[in-house]
């Protein structure tokens, strides 16, 4: 697949920026701690806030006790390719800073995290894949969330695996998704629509 086929850049940018996206087919393989950990430091390096760092990642790696726990979260469309995943995280960040004075941008600097993770899994050659598509509630209980702290995204991270091996309905969505024109997401002065 020529990931150009699919997505054109209007400016110039590395190509990482365009290469990185979301499939589902993952191999069901195995990746070791060591692999898991380079993404968690990429994301301990991302910019925050008075450097209040508010985002924490849970995971669970396959083959492990906690695994079953993870994947009972997920909803039941996202079990169906998750399930060849190699790790679930899900990532969290707390609502406050230490002072106890509320952070207002702790879920924008989760999302810091959260790219600089999928940036680094981009370059390991991994698979990263962010979603929404879980039981907030359930995680923030079964995994123990403090009250001062916002379940914000679950992640599936694995080895790719092959588009045939999904269900059909979702090899015909197994492509890098195009984006939006900078026209329509950065205006001067005011906001703009269309």
């Amino acid at each position: 697949m020529n990931i150009h086929d699919f997505r054109k850049r209007e400016n110039d940018v590395d190509e990482l920026f365009i290469s990185r996206w979301s499939p589902r087919a993952m191999s069901g393989e195995e990746i070791d701690e060591a692999t898991l950990l380079s993404l968690f430091e990429a994301a301990r390096w991302a910019p925050s806030a008075n450097n209040n760092q508010p985002w924490r990642f849970i995971y669970a790696r396959r083959n492990t006790p906690h695994w079953e726990t993870f994947f009972n979260l997920l909803a039941e469309g996202n079990q169906v390719w998750a399930k060849n995943a190699a790790a679930l995280i899900v990532v969290i960040s707390k609502t406050t800073f230490d002072s106890g004075k509320p952070a207002r941008t702790h879920t924008y600097d989760a999302g810091a995290a959260w790219v600089s993770l999928a940036l680094q899994g981009s370059l390991k050659g991994l698979v990263v894949h962010g979603m929404q598509g879980f039981d907030y509630d359930k995680a923030k209980e079964v995994l123990q969330v403090p009250d001062d702290y916002s379940v914000e995204a679950m992640i599936a991270v694995g080895k790719k695996g092959k588009k045939e091996d999904l269900p059909g309905y979702l090899q015909e969505r197994e492509f890098p998704s195009s984006r939006k024109s900078i026209a329509e997401i950065a205006m001067e002065g005011i906001f703009k629509t269309g």
